[in-house]
């Protein structure tokens, strides 16, 4: 609870359709009872049409929490923007050190092997209709690793991958890809990455767009 208090706060989270979720939760229960009491007074025409809207009631909150929490962790992406900053130092051949410090504030360090930093994300393009009620492009960080410049190393040395994304009980991204259905709501047919070498101290900028991601190093 917690987390995901701390997940709404940061803005990770959409409180709105949390909040809508609950709300349709809610009347979709009492119109369900509703259509027992008109059961038991022997009124079938009500109890059809508040079962029915009873249940499309469900249906449209468990829609908006599968939204909320499949969401979590991503953030809305309108234009080209910051996702983490990044400081890497060689420690020893093959052998670097990453700080990772993200938009919310966390910050954590990895050690890493290979030749250079790698990270990629996923990305959320929702179709006009999903637009409609407020849902765009979106993205999250979904991990780093160290890269290594030949294949043959990536095939033989050590690797080091680490997860950035935020820990929920599925993740959206995942959802449109195993269901077809979502289709005409999001496009998730995609992820972004991107990867520099690692030859000296150096402050990062993990920069995101619509097309993808790009590091650039920061600028004095």
């Amino acid at each position: 609870m917690e987390k995901w208090s701390a997940l709404i706060a940061s803005g990770l989270v959409d409180a709105t359709w949390l909040y809508a979720a609950a709300g349709l939760a809610l009347l979709g229960l009492l119109l369900v009872l509703a259509s027992v009491v008109a059961l038991l007074r022997l009124r079938p025409f009500r109890f059809l049409s508040r079962l029915l809207a009873g249940v499309v009631a469900l249906l449209i909150g468990a829609l908006a929490a599968l939204v909320a929490i499949g969401t979590a962790g991503y953030r809305a992406l309108t234009q080209e923007t910051i996702a983490a900053t990044v400081r890497v130092e060689p420690m020893a051949p093959q052998r670097f050190r990453a700080v990772v410090r993200l938009p919310d504030g966390r910050e954590a360090s990895h050690d890493l092997a290979g030749d250079e930093f790698y990270i990629d994300a996923h990305i959320l393009k929702w179709k006009p209709a999903a637009n409609l009620v407020g849902l765009h492009t979106a993205y999250e960080l979904d991990r780093i690793a160290g890269r290594y410049h030949s294949v043959k190393d990536e095939q033989a040395s050590p690797r080091t991958v680490i997860a950035l994304g935020a820990d929920k009980p599925f993740d959206f991204f995942n959802l449109r890809r195993r269901y077809v259905v979502l289709a005409p709501l999001v496009d998730a047919q995609y992820g972004s990455a991107s990867f520099v070498p690692v030859t000296r101290p150096t402050e990062l900028e993990v920069r995101v767009s619509t097309t993808g991601l790009l590091i650039r190093e920061q600028m004095r």
